[in-house]
């Protein structure tokens, strides 16, 4: 069964992988490891990857209940409030040195929002309340630094004065806004109302769902748009395959979540129609091509993509049991990823990505400040939860 085969890699591989990054002499876990597998002690720690590493260890611990798991936790709670936070001018940093000492001050809110993300998680796996309100800190950092009229602004230097967004943006532009960025505002939003049921975090996950309804959904196209101007317009004529079924997915878990029969009416319709539009043009019988810009798609199959699939299509599934198709696409892309994109060399975890016949592209790293266990981690966590029926 599928159910069995993720838990055991999530024990076996996942999970012994992450923990042996820890370091014990600075905090944190190192922030690189090449494609030969040398692991530089020396290297960045980017404040993403660590938030993201106490994400998986806290949901790790929620679910298997090891001790051993919530020590891991512990750790990187540790590192973030040690290190990663500015005491003095509120928020997160973009990255830390390999001492603890802050590398790049830059303040994102993507990084922010990673970080409520994992304290809300972490809060609920150690009942720690200080790192709740660390969470409920910096949800009020981002909503009374971090926003305009018009949504949310995204990048800025130490003090919160606004700069160019240049980490978020790709494909030859420079957004103002970005659909990425709103995506985990949500997510890390959904997350911290479920363990503090604060009302002004559900009033602005209404918000941010009215605003992929009436401005990053495209409706024509069956898509989200991307990249942004600083009003809402789309910029670039870009499909982001992975983004739109991770998307799909973490909708309808923020709409369950609040629980308002209203927000699960209006956005079920649109997180239906952008799964049916991944299967149709994106999910080729065992995997996911990477995105499509100006009608041109790129083939690569990503190891983030990949996971969220899984996923995605689950869901896709369970909400819509009349679509026995995609719980049979979330099982190809499981065969894919074991034959594929899970690196068999000892002491390894998944490849950065491979073509689309499953050849690694040699150089990408293992690990550095965006490959991370979120999104591997997490798409066996929620196999495992739900591992509901005989079809898993």
């Amino acid at each position: 069964m599928m159910v069995d085969e993720v838990k055991a890699h999530l024990t076996e591989r996942i999970i012994p992988f992450w923990k042996s990054l820890r370091d014990d002499v600075y905090g944190g876990y190192y922030g690189y490891m090449d494609y030969g597998l040398a692991v530089d002690k020396k290297a960045v720690k980017g404040c993403i990857l660590n938030s993201r590493i106490l994400w998986f260890f806290s949901n790790a611990y929620t679910l298997l209940k090891e001790e051993s798991l919530l020590e891991e936790a512990r750790h990187g709670y540790a590192f973030m409030k040690e290190h990663c936070l500015d005491r003095e001018n509120g928020g997160i940093f973009w990255s830390i040195g390999y001492d603890g000492e802050p590398e790049d001050t830059t303040k994102h809110t993507y990084n922010q929002a990673f970080s409520i993300y994992a304290l809300s998680s972490y809060y609920e796996a150690s009942g720690d309340g200080g790192a709740l309100e660390l969470a409920k800190e910096l949800f009020h950092t981002i909503e009374s630094r971090c926003t305009d009229e018009v949504g949310y602004k995204e990048a800025f230097d130490r003090e919160f004065h606004e700069i160019e967004n240049d980490k978020l943006s790709e494909n030859g532009v420079i957004a103002h806004k970005t659909m990425n960025t709103l995506l985990h505002v949500f997510e890390a939003y959904t997350e911290l109302y479920r363990v503090s049921e604060m009302p002004e975090v559900k009033e602005r996950l209404k918000w941010i769902m009215d605003t992929f309804a009436h401005k990053v959904y495209n409706p024509a196209l069956h898509r989200q748009e991307v990249f942004f101007d600083g009003q809402m317009n789309s910029i670039i004529d870009l499909h982001s395959y992975g983004h739109d079924i991770e998307t799909a997915w973490l909708i309808d878990r923020g709409a369950e979540v609040l629980g308002e029969e209203e927000y699960k009416e209006k956005m079920s319709p649109i997180t239906k129609d952008l799964t049916e539009q991944i299967y149709k043009v994106a999910f080729d019988g065992h995997s996911l091509a990477n995105e499509c810009e100006k009608g041109v798609v790129n083939k690569h199959r990503v190891w983030w993509v990949q996971a969220e699939t899984v996923v995605g299509f689950l869901n896709g599934y369970q909400k819509n049991p009349d679509k026995p198709e995609y719980l049979e696409a979330a099982g190809k892309v499981w065969e894919f990823i074991k034959q594929y994109v899970i690196d068999g060399r000892e002491g390894s975890e998944w490849f950065w990505e491979v073509d689309e016949n499953g050849r690694p592209f040699e150089g990408r790293p293992i690990v550095e400040p965006w490959k991370c266990p979120y999104h591997n981690g997490r798409m066996c966590f929620e196999v495992i939860r739900r591992n509901g029926g005989k079809e898993l």
